[in-house]
């Protein structure tokens, strides 16, 4: 058994198909298949159970394709390792966040710590907090900020960001034009909420219960426009992140007042995972960036 059986079986797996993962491979089809059968002959067992459209694996392929992950995931970390002892100041962080952080935090962020580290390059994604936290679980991303209501086991979190909550409500209402209100103000108007899977779910549901009633919900979304343009349309009141250049010819943004409404933005990276020196070098600038800040 060597390297490029295992590398050949996780891409059949992959494919399901040995004529799709043969031109991924640039390999002929018949040595794929006597690789994959050589491969099978050593472990004692078939791996896949054949098709007239392919392949699957079978439930002793499925044991072997975890195995090879671990096998293949660990080699490309050595590879990595090696790399970074010998370019400590070279690298590509994988950097996910939400997408309030996209008009400035980010970008100021990295602008600063590009500075200091110049040949050190990102590649960013923007998500919702739990597929961000997923992401970083998974080892796909090696940073992520984002606002998780509870700690993760096997994820390290430090606060960046204190992030205010508004009321936002249409032009027309009763309360468009004022400073600030109090949210059990909007206790019986119709909310447009976000998605359950988005973590200003349940921390802008705990918000009206601490208000004293429970928001009658009309329509959820994943992104704060959507929410905001049903709200321009009359559709009822929200609470969102500072959004810029809203249209308050058709829009009030209101400051809560009671109770508090704020969301804490962590950054996350992985407890016992391998962090490269770039990721490192990132992870300590942007701890050093915030000591002695006050993150309520």
């Amino acid at each position: 058994m060597d390297f490029d059986q295992l590398f050949y079986f996780h891409t059949v797996a992959k494919y399901q198909s040995f004529t799709k993962a043969s031109e991924e491979l640039n390999l002929s089809q018949p040595a794929l298949s006597r690789s994959i059968l050589r491969l099978e002959e050593e472990i004692g067992v078939p791996l896949f159970e054949r098709k007239s459209r392919g392949v699957v694996l079978n439930q002793y392929g499925k044991v072997f394709l975890k195995v090879t992950n671990q096998v293949l995931s660990e080699m490309k970390e050595g590879k990595q390792k090696i790399h970074d002892m010998v370019d400590p100041n070279y690298g590509t962080i994988s950097l996910a966040f939400i997408q309030t952080l996209g008009s400035s935090f980010v970008p100021d962020l990295i602008s600063d710590f590009q500075k200091e580290f110049p040949n050190i390059h990102f590649r960013l994604s923007q998500n919702i907090s739990s597929k961000i936290l997923k992401g970083v679980e998974d080892a796909t991303i090696d940073i992520g900020f984002c606002s998780p209501l509870e700690p993760h086991e096997g994820l390290c979190s430090l606060p960046v960001l204190s992030e205010e909550l508004f009321l936002i409500v249409p032009a027309g209402h009763r309360l468009a034009g004022k400073e600030q209100v109090n949210l059990s103000e909007v206790a019986d108007d119709p909310f447009i909420f976000f998605k359950p899977q988005t973590a200003l779910h349940d921390l802008i549901q705990n918000l009206c219960i601490e208000a004293g009633f429970h928001p009658r919900k009309i329509f959820e979304g994943y992104e704060e426009r959507t929410v905001s343009d049903l709200v321009k349309a009359n559709m009822g009141v929200a609470i969102v992140p500072y959004i810029p250049n809203l249209d308050e010819s058709k829009i009030s943004m209101i400051r809560v007042q009671s109770p508090p409404c704020f969301r804490v933005i962590q950054m996350v990276w992985r407890k016992n995972g391998y962090l490269s020196p770039a990721v490192t070098n990132f992870k300590e600038f942007v701890e050093t960036r915030v000591k002695g800040m006050s993150i309520e």
